[in-house]
């Protein structure tokens, strides 16, 4: 699993260089550690903490035929395996960025500005398409896009099934790797705060989702969300190709305008008058029940001023590019008029010195007299 880029360069061990040059390998290593855990009856426990979802609840089925069901809630031990998908998620940056974004790079010779970017849409892109595919087939297996009323009817829900807990572990744990990715990257200093910011927005939003047990209307969000947003960056990684296919960020602007209407609408059906009316009302940490009037204002003020702070994101964006678009036009304009005057000038040039000039026949008489 181990990442290693050709370079002539033999760093120090343990220094900067040395890590980020080799930093997938290290981690890979410790990953190895885990999974070497399981082989020894006196590590195993310890290692499954960190391998497997933890809090397993088996329910028998009622039916013809008893079933049992294994789901899970969320607890303290999950902040073991959340570290060690971390770990996998920082190995497969890694390969994705080795073994197709740098062979990429190479046959465009993108400049310094655009290798960045074309790298972060490039991992991006992958992660977004996997969690929308991966969480769609979820919606459809608990039937959530037939039965909106399951997003707020039952509430709370504490127990989730497999796939549904596994993916938000992922989830947490890609986005906690995206720190030391800052690092490992050689982000520049002014690009670091614009990334903190929206790792920081996924990192509260879903956790706290995970917490309050909002878990099936943070799915909902987050695969809505996901899908535009690989639109963006899929639509970007075109554009650094071939520059004169821009429509895609057009789809784009239409969908990501539908998403944050669609995403307030579900929050506030969901929270503001699912939560509000149901008959399970208090707070209790036992029963994981947090459907009080100043969690559910709270959550509703989370995320409309996340939507907020997206959409001032979103016009400041759209009123870039039509600078952007609009300077190159003004300039063609402003050529125009300079080219004739000076294809006139330069005929009057030519005129004079054929009427003044040395060898016209005014200028011999002047010479003479």
């Amino acid at each position: 699993m181990g990442i290693r880029k050709k370079t002539n360069k033999n760093p120090p061990v343990l220094s900067h260089e040395f890590v980020i040059q080799n930093h997938a390998d290290i981690v890979s290593c410790v990953a190895m550690v885990f999974l070497l855990g399981l082989m020894f009856e006196v590590t195993s426990k310890f290692a499954v903490l960190f391998i497997t979802v933890q809090y397993n609840v088996t329910i028998s089925a009622n039916g013809p035929e008893e079933t049992a069901v294994n789901h899970f809630h969320h607890g303290i031990k999950d902040l073991a395996t959340i570290f060690f998908y971390m770990l996998v998620a920082i190995i497969m940056h890694a390969i994705i960025q080795e073994y197709v974004l740098d062979k990429i790079n190479r046959k465009k010779h993108f400049s310094k500005t655009k290798h960045s970017k074309f790298n972060e849409s490039g991992q991006l892109s992958a992660f977004y398409l996997f969690s929308f595919g991966w969480g769609t087939s979820i919606l459809l297996s608990e039937n959530l896009l037939s039965n909106p009323v399951a997003l707020w009817e039952g509430y709370p829900h504490t127990l989730m099934p497999f796939q549904m807990k596994f993916y938000f572990i992922c989830q947490l744990g890609y986005w906690l790797h995206a720190l030391p990715e800052l690092y490992f990257q050689k982000t520049k200093k002014e690009d670091i705060p614009r990334q903190l910011v929206y790792i920081f927005l996924y990192l509260v939003h879903i956790a706290g989702a995970y917490i309050l047990n909002l878990n099936r209307l943070c799915l909902v969000l987050l695969v809505l969300h996901y899908f535009v947003e690989l639109l963006f960056h899929v639509s970007r990684l075109i554009y650094f190709s071939y520059e004169n296919r821009q429509m895609g960020f057009t789809i784009w602007a239409v969908l990501f305008v539908l998403g944050r209407l669609l995403t307030l609408s579900l929050s506030v059906l969901t929270v503001g008058f699912g939560l509000a009316t149901a008959e399970n009302q208090g707070f209790d940490l036992a029963t994981g029940n947090f459907n009080i009037l100043f969690v559910r204002i709270t959550v509703l003020a989370a995320i409309c001023l996340t939507q907020a702070f997206m959409m001032w994101k979103f016009i400041n964006f759209q009123l870039r590019r039509w600078r952007e678009h609009a300077q190159p036009q003004t300039l063609k304009k402003k050529q125009v008029p300079s080219k004739s005057k000076s294809k006139k000038d330069k005929a009057n040039g030519v005129n004079g010195v054929n009427s003044h000039g040395a060898d016209s026949p005014r200028a011999r008489k002047e010479k003479s007299s």
